[in-house]
């Protein structure tokens, strides 16, 4: 079989000693370890400073094309991933090459289309409710996955971690309520994107963690499909939008656009690189320290009001983050603090 399937024009994989020597040694923990702090530190960067780009973009120069700049980020993936395919910097695996399967395919653009939907719904989100709020409901993610996890893979998860759920979905409640500029629209597509970002990280897992795709090569694979249905949907959609004379469509804008496209491949590519060092689940548990910074730029550039009852949403969404990622070293303190108390309990009646 020849690469004319995926890569028509892409040579053979050259063989890398240092891959062959991995694979038969096993990659060292300490090089891991490192692999996943730097994919955590871009995907905390990128996901504040994305967000933070998007919201300038809709609130202060008031562009109206969501769909539109969800698919130009979509096609700057496609070109930047090409690139990086073409020129040797990815090594592709010899399934990648010569083809993928047809289980396979169908799975990636089953991930597109629930890639759009995601992407779509959370910058119409944006376009309507501030972006504290947006966050602060984006932190439920990890109940959406684990719930999906259970009802469709059948996973089973600690008492903990649904027990850590409370204090997650307590603080989603309390932000509602602290919410100065509530929208029942924009709150509607913040769910929407929430629930969807948690089908998609399962999807993602499976693609990379049990199909073993590349995460340059799952992105290029993505981006294609994603790219042609966000540009028909903002087509459709956002075509009777009109350019109005008053705002200041200016360089400034293009070059916020041009950071937001190239900051989305960053994040992307970031966001698969954790999905396959760890979970789909801490994927999003590490995002919601994002939450965090976001927070802190919505007051600071936006001047978004918070009220008590936003910041004692957040304490409690952190909270219950914190208990849900560190619920296997608390089960092992509890377990360990149980045994030791029967072990004394047996040398005093003994």
């Amino acid at each position: 079989m020849t690469t004319t399937d995926v890569f028509p024009e892409f040579p053979p994989p050259i063989p890398d000693k240092a891959a062959a020597a991995a694979a038969a040694g096993g990659t060292p923990k300490k090089r891991r370890m490192l692999h996943t702090l730097a994919a955590v530190t871009v995907l905390l960067a990128t996901g504040t400073t994305i967000t933070s780009l998007n919201k300038c973009i809709f609130a202060v120069y008031n562009f109206r094309y969501p769909l539109l700049l969800s698919a130009l980020h979509m096609l700057t993936a496609i070109v930047v991933d090409y690139a990086l395919i073409r020129l040797g910097f990815v090594n592709l695996k010899l399934k990648e090459v010569t083809g993928l399967p047809t289980a396979a395919k169908l799975k990636v653009f089953l991930l597109s289309l629930t890639f759009c939907a995601t992407i779509g719904f959370g910058n119409m989100g944006l376009n309507c409710v501030q972006l504290s709020f947006a966050q602060v409901i984006s932190t439920t993610t990890p109940l959406f996955t684990i719930a999906i996890s259970k009802l469709f893979l059948g996973k089973r998860h600690h008492i903990l971690k649904y027990t850590a759920m409370m204090p997650i979905c307590l603080g989603a409640s309390f932000s509602l309520m602290g919410e100065v500029q509530f929208d029942h629209k924009g709150c509607l597509y913040i769910f929407a994107a929430t629930m969807l970002r948690g089908v998609k990280s399962i999807q993602q897992s499976i693609l990379l963690q049990e199909e073993k795709i590349n995460s340059v090569i799952l992105l290029y694979l993505m981006s294609i499909p994603s790219f042609c249905i966000l540009i028909s949907a903002a087509l459709l959609l956002e075509s009777g939008a009109e350019w109005e004379p008053s705002i200041k469509y200016d360089n400034r804008l293009w070059i916020l656009i041009l950071l937001s496209c190239l900051g989305s491949v960053l994040y992307n590519l970031a966001s698969f690189c954790v999905t396959t060092l760890t979970s789909a689940v801490t994927l999003h548990v590490v995002g919601n320290l994002n939450m965090v910074g976001n927070l802190v730029i919505s007051q600071v550039l936006f001047g978004n009001e918070m009220t008590a009852f936003s910041y004692a949403g957040i304490g409690l969404t952190l909270t219950g983050a914190l208990m849900y990622q560190n619920s296997d070293l608390i089960t092992n303190y509890l377990n360990s603090r149980s045994k030791h108390h029967e072990e004394q309990d047996k040398l005093k009646t003994g």
